[in-house]
């Protein structure tokens, strides 16, 4: 299994230590389901990984670089990428792990650009990273020293993915935990920043969300809102019917006028946009790391401005907002 006892310390000494009361026992819950049907070799790949020494850590550049080449053999570097790749798909990323370059689907370093010198400083903060994936924004979070970065997403792989890099990291502020936004305490406002990526889109009550994320941030903290949003005037948001770039869980896409006035009505303050950007083939593609289709299949061919069903192709917006005091 995976060992979350670093975790569990380091909440000891913080405002959400009574958490503790309930935390382990949905980790070994969400470990136990049997939702996964590849966990158990996941695991055996997890526990197969070379014993090496990194001799260099860099979690505050594009690729979240861990050792290089000359830290092992050529032997253990084959044998590593070999593991590693039955963890396929990676879909967020880049990673250096000992010379192999994990190139993933999603170029999460340019995400990581267009908001790190927007948001509050994250030193000496409790922060919180809903829908994180496998982690990649919470280690270029745990560069910037918080207190503990938590992430949450309930796909075991992603978790797993993770602890790989957690294996030769050993950063005790930086975890991910497999359970989902509704799994958390909702008499926990104690998170000085909330992240929430690419997930209100996903979300079939886009207000309920919002004020999820409002109940688990203290007074004055802030939100970073990160989602998919059409050109339009307030009030105008669309709702696909059927599939959108052939996902089957995009419920509404507001216009950026549209979410600041959803943000402002469930309460919160000082909401401000901080980035709107077309999301391109160079951000979001296929790699050998993640083999599956990917933006460009999402799109129509002859007018890549439309998606294949349609619709205005994927359009981002980064949103800053505060719990007021």
């Amino acid at each position: 299994m995976l060992d979350y006892s670093f975790l569990y310390k380091q909440l000891e000494s913080t405002t959400m230590s009574a958490w503790l009361d309930q935390l382990p026992k949905q980790v070994d819950l969400a470990m136990k389901t049997k939702r996964w049907g590849d966990l158990p070799h996941w695991l055996d790949v997890y526990h197969q990984l070379p014993a090496i020494k990194p001799s260099v850590i860099d979690l505050n550049s594009n690729y979240i670089t861990i050792g290089q080449s000359t830290d092992c053999d050529s032997q253990t570097q084959k044998d590593l990428e070999a593991l590693l790749r039955e963890l396929h798909p990676w879909r967020k990323g880049p990673f250096n792990i000992f010379g192999t370059e994990i190139e993933t689907e999603w170029r999460s370093d340019m995400k990581w650009d267009r908001l790190k010198n927007h948001i509050a400083p994250l030193a000496d903060r409790l922060v919180l990273d809903i829908g994180c994936g496998n982690g990649y924004h919470c280690w270029r979070m745990a560069a910037q020293n918080p207190k503990v970065v938590i992430g949450v997403d309930p796909t075991m792989l992603y978790v797993i993915q993770f602890f790989v890099m957690q294996k030769y990291i050993q950063n005790a502020c930086a975890a991910i935990i497999p359970l989902g936004i509704d799994d958390l305490p909702q008499d926990m406002p104690y998170f000085d920043t909330i992240f929430s990526m690419g997930l209100l889109y996903h979300r079939r009550a886009p207000f309920d969300h919002l004020l999820q994320l409002k109940a688990l941030l203290r007074e004055g903290g802030e939100l970073v809102l990160e989602t998919l949003v059409i050109e339009g005037a307030a009030g105008e948001v669309l709702s696909p019917q059927g599939r959108y770039a052939k996902m089957p869980n995009v419920w509404f896409i507001p216009s950026v006028l549209t979410l600041e006035s959803w943000l402002t009505r469930m309460g919160f303050v000082d909401v401000r946009l901080i980035h709107v950007t077309q999301t391109t083939a160079q951000e979001q593609r296929a790699t050998d790391w993640m083999g599956f289709q990917s933006l460009t299949d999402f799109l129509d061919p002859k007018n890549p401005t439309k998606t294949i069903e349609g619709y205005p192709a994927p359009r981002r917006a980064i949103i800053l907002a505060n719990k007021a005091k």
